[in-house]
């Protein structure tokens, strides 16, 4: 098992990379928000701010148990491995429970609407529960996370974490269903999502993710399961603060045009912002260990003279109070925005802010190529797919680089002149469309 300190707390920074300069007229101020967190990592019981502890963990493992698991027989044993795997990763304290899901979900362990608190006996019964998981019956993920929801809100833990495991496609409820599911879910707790082998569908693993603010991956093989269980309770375990917001206050006339998380993955936040005040909202970014995320935020400007320059954006990371006071400041930057006749300046594109608008242009191109080429427009996936990997080998991104050259045979890569591979593997396309939106980090001056 990992070790953890309690001595460490974490300590957030923000630091702000920016071009403040714009012409006679320019009204658009784009800016990266860099968020670093250090020192995370702790079991908890360390005060994180005068008066306030580190709150507790919960995780919920929900492990799919509809029929197709039984296919081939070891799929549903490289699962109940990998979630003991997982269980074992817990640290002492920590409360747990594990779902089986079907078109139903069902408490495997320790049941009656609680959760476990972790330690070797408790460890020991849950794995003993799990070798008595079968498969049979049909899926239905929302009602996954409406129990898991409960059950970590029962728990009245501060981190509130999920891990969910999938290898069908969700056949036996309704699109809208899940979305209210994930609807009622978002902002409760964080879920990673995962799909086996290759009968899932991406976009309901990845929606999944997207909306509880967790990461999703594919596990091609299941084999893999254990390995990759196990490196997911360990970034859970690492979690201290749950619940942090950017808060992003702007003058009068000036309003936030997007907030984009642009590292480790593109995700856009502006539709999830909750007002905070007079010109001024919360945009949540979930929990934090020991990490650092970077944000593209843009602002819209009332244009003004030359010479005159204006704070665009106050940029706050905000800690909400449990007992509902003045939330806490965990760290701050701000945007600028300066007018000016200096050609050179004003035209300068800043280094990050080129770097991740090119990040997040990619994302974009290589899931709009891979739905050309499921649509048989294999001009348009040509032209999707060149431009992505152009960008890929632009920005030094190796890793969506290698995904990429196995849909597509790279005949020049500065320039993005591809072909279509006539076979392309099933796992091959999954795993690029569930990585499509992992980035690469800008080196900082």
């Amino acid at each position: 098992m990992a070790n953890f300190s309690k001595s460490n707390v974490p300590r957030f920074s923000v630091d702000v990379y920016q071009n403040e300069y714009l012409p006679e007229g320019g009204r658009e101020v784009n800016a990266i928000v860099t968020v670093s967190s250090t020192g995370g990592g702790t079991t908890g019981g360390a005060p994180l701010t005068a008066g306030r502890t580190v709150p507790g963990a919960a995780v919920v493992l929900m492990v799919d148990c509809s029929g197709s698991m039984e296919y081939p027989p070891t799929k549903m044993r490289n699962a109940r491995d990998a979630t003991a795997a997982a269980i074992d990763t817990l640290r002492d304290g920590v409360a747990f429970a594990v779902v089986a899901g079907t078109h139903i979900a069902h408490e495997v362990y320790p049941g009656g609407g609680r959760l476990a608190t972790a330690g070797a006996r408790t460890r020991a019964e849950a794995k003993e529960a799990l070798r008595r998981l079968g498969a049979g019956g049909g899926t239905a993920i929302g009602t996954w996370l409406r129990l898991t929801d409960r059950l970590l809100a029962a728990s009245g833990a501060g981190i509130r974490h999920g891990i969910l495991l999938t290898d069908g496609r969700n056949e036996h409820e309704s699109p809208a269903d899940l979305r209210a599911a994930l609807d009622a879910c978002a902002g409760r707790f964080t879920c990673d999502a995962r799909g086996v082998g290759t009968d899932w569908e991406v976009k309901e693993v990845t929606g999944v993710a997207s909306a509880l603010l967790g990461t999703a991956d594919i596990v091609a093989d299941p084999a893999g399961l254990a390995a990759d269980f196990t490196r997911m309770m360990e970034h859970a375990m690492g979690k201290e603060v749950a619940d942090v917001a950017l808060r992003l206050w702007t003058p009068v006339g000036a309003e936030i045009g997007f907030v984009k998380q642009v590292a480790p993955t593109v995700e856009d936040l502006t539709g999830r912002r909750t007002q905070a005040g007079p010109r001024a909202g919360d945009y949540p970014t979930g929990s934090w260990g020991d990490e650092s995320r970077d944000y593209h935020v843009c602002v819209r400007v009332p244009a003004a003279g030359l010479g005159q320059e204006m704070l665009a954006a106050r940029v706050t990371l905000v800690l909400p109070d449990p007992a509902g006071g003045l939330p806490s400041t965990l760290g701050q930057g701000l945007v600028r925005a300066v007018w000016t006749d200096d050609m050179a300046s004003s035209t300068s594109i800043n280094p990050q802010v080129a770097h991740y608008t090119g990040q997040a242009e990619l994302a974009h191109v290589i899931q709009q190529g891979l739905e050309a080429r499921k649509t048989g427009d294999a001009h348009g996936a040509t032209a999707k797919l060149g431009r992505a990997v152009q960008l890929a080998a632009s920005s030094g991104n190796t890793d969506t680089a290698k995904l990429l050259s196995k849909v597509v045979d790279v005949v020049d890569a500065a320039t993005g002149t591809v072909r279509l591979k006539a076979k392309v593997a099933d796992a091959d396309e999954m795993t690029l469309e569930t990585r499509s939106t992992k980035t690469v980090r800008v080196k900082k001056p």
